[in-house]
């Protein structure tokens, strides 16, 4: 359950970044509507919170080095960074339990 709930916070995250840089490239560089910011900026900001907890729920759950967390964390700052942390986690098998 951590892991789909990883992964499915950070594919939502990064979607909603990039509909609110779609918002901004039409509010500020087309200058037309402010309207996907409007939309965009609160929804973005509930799922970079949704995005914080799962992966505070799945470094705990699958237990994630320090290092792991930090990065992840990290990762829910710059645009579209969560999804290639995703895949780097996945890559490493870190995303499911050793049993």
């Amino acid at each position: 359950m951590a892991s789909r709930l990883f992964v499915a916070a950070a594919m939502l995250e990064a979607l909603s970044w990039a509909g609110l840089l779609i918002g901004m490239y039409v509010k500020w560089i087309a200058d037309t509507s402010e309207r996907g910011v409007e939309i965009m900026g609160p929804i973005h900001g509930v799922l970079v919170l949704v995005y914080i907890v799962a992966t505070l729920y799945a470094s705990d759950r699958l237990r994630w080095t320090p290092r792991e967390l930090t990065i992840g964390l990290i990762a829910g700052i710059p645009p579209l960074l969560t999804v290639p942390f995703e895949r780097w986690m996945a890559g490493r098998r870190r995303l499911w339990r050793a049993t």
